[in-house]
């Protein structure tokens, strides 16, 4: 029995990931016949063809993240209260580490 569902599983699994796949190739082959069609276009009405490119460098993600997360110049949420000298000061005295003697 244990072994009949693993089997199961895995051919629920393996299903999945083809039905995902094939999704993902159907979805890019009408893309690329939307581009064509509109490259087609451009060329028939004698207009520049653009090429089909992402500029988005590597680090584009990141710096994106790192800015949203760490902004400085956006205010504080809860502003924080201006730095006092504390009422009461006291000395603290240096501790001398005692060596033993040989």
């Amino acid at each position: 029995m244990n072994t009949l569902l693993r089997w199961l599983l895995r051919a629920v699994f393996v299903a999945a990931a083809l039905v995902f796949a094939l999704s993902l190739a159907v979805m890019m082959a009408v893309l690329l016949a939307l581009w064509s069609l509109r490259a087609l276009w451009l060329k028939l009405t004698r207009r520049a063809v653009s090429p089909f490119v992402m500029r988005m460098g590597p680090r584009e993600g990141f710096n994106q993240m790192f800015k949203s997360r760490f902004n400085t110049t956006s205010p504080d949420p809860a502003p924080t209260p201006a730095r006092t000298k504390p009422l009461d000061v006291t000395d603290v005295e240096v501790k001398k580490i005692r060596t033993p003697s040989r």
